[in-house]
């Protein structure tokens, strides 16, 4: 993926919310587009890239491998590669990722019944 110019007030503003709290620098990570998915695929057992591609049908290529590179170097997953012929790598969620998880799990838990007292209020 593109990074941000360095000398964007885009870049700037985060890079300003990001030293005030890190929290910010994780929301802007989780809220990247398949990030949780892709989390959440690998946590529901979906270990190898063809398998996550095939339950996230829409993603492309390009962008899980992103996420997945993402998810590593953030010490969420890791990934092991086997010495075999054709290749075979599959991804784990380390402790961190589990945890993760685990907190969006319940982030997903809140919206979902935020969103149904937002349509009952428009509603009644």
């Amino acid at each position: 993926m593109t990074e941000r110019k360095t000398s964007s007030t885009n870049y700037r503003n985060q890079s300003f919310l990001e030293e005030k709290c890190s929290l910010n620098e994780l929301l802007d990570l989780v809220s990247k587009r398949w990030f949780s998915d892709v989390l959440f695929c690998i946590q529901e057992g979906n270990n190898r890239f063809k398998l996550i591609k095939d339950d996230l049908k829409y993603i492309s290529d390009t962008i899980l491998s992103d996420r997945l590179k993402l998810l590593e170097r953030y010490g969420l997953i890791t990934r092991t590669d086997y010495d075999e012929i054709p290749p075979k790598v599959e991804y784990a969620l380390t402790e961190k990722g589990d945890e993760l998880a685990e907190l969006l799990e319940k982030m997903c838990e809140f919206s979902d019944t935020l969103m149904a007292e937002l349509v009952t209020r428009k509603v009644g």
